[in-house]
């Protein structure tokens, strides 16, 4: 039997409500891995790392949108003290061609311009530069402007929403956390945003299956 585990940040104030949509989400990844067991833990859990990685050693999937210093720093170190030696960390899920080629279909069939709406972080370039390159490429490939805006940095979501009255609002998340239930909608009704607000990127339901793809691969 080969493992693994999906992991996502998850929510600290409220870590339920994420763990149960990641736990569904890995049930449907399941269903494409016969052979597999596909578990999840969000690392806002203090114990769900160490429970998911006591049986069996297998691959890690990052449900996060970038590299940076929570797969490169963060989550390893978090693995070492769950006890998980010998499990083997897979590249995250937004750096996934797949994820990027799933992207551009989702702009190219609003048919409008496209505000990406992206986390962002303090600590590295890496999560604004995929979502920056994200944008670049809807823009090239489907001919729509396309401009990415940040929770947690600049350009935020307020400013560039206010620059875009026709824009529909992607969210390049992985899945639908505090950020995209709470942050994103006070950001756009701040702008006074009033075009369509589509579901993140990570809820589309070809995910399981590219998801499950990368894991198989790795």
């Amino acid at each position: 039997m080969k493992h693994a585990v999906i992991v996502a940040h998850g929510q600290p104030s409220d870590p339920e409500p994420a763990a149960r949509e990641i736990a569904a989400l890995a049930a449907k990844v399941q269903l494409h891995l016969p052979g597999w067991t596909i578990r999840s833990a969000t690392l806002a859990e203090p114990e769900a790392l160490a429970q998911a990685v006591c049986e069996g050693v297998g691959v890690i999937y990052p449900l996060f949108m970038a590299e940076g210093w929570f797969t490169r720093t963060h989550l390893p170190k978090r693995l070492a003290d769950a006890g998980g030696e010998g499990w083997r960390i897979l590249p995250p899920f937004g750096t996934d061609p797949a994820i990027a080629a799933l992207t551009v279909h989702l702009a190219r069939a609003v048919g409008r311009p496209v505000l990406l709406a992206a986390h962002g972080s303090f600590r590295s370039t890496a999560p604004s530069q995929i979502a920056h390159d994200m944008a670049a490429r809807i823009t090239s490939e489907t001919g729509l402007p396309a401009k990415a805006a940040f929770i947690d940095q600049s350009p935020q979501i307020a400013e560039v929403a206010a620059t875009m009255p026709d824009a529909a609002c992607l969210p390049f998340f992985a899945a639908r956390g505090g950020h995209v239930i709470e942050d994103l909608p006070t950001a756009l009704d701040e702008a006074g945003f009033t075009g369509p607000r589509l579901d993140p990127v990570g809820l589309d339901a070809r995910v399981p299956a590219i998801i499950a793809a990368a894991i198989s691969a790795g």
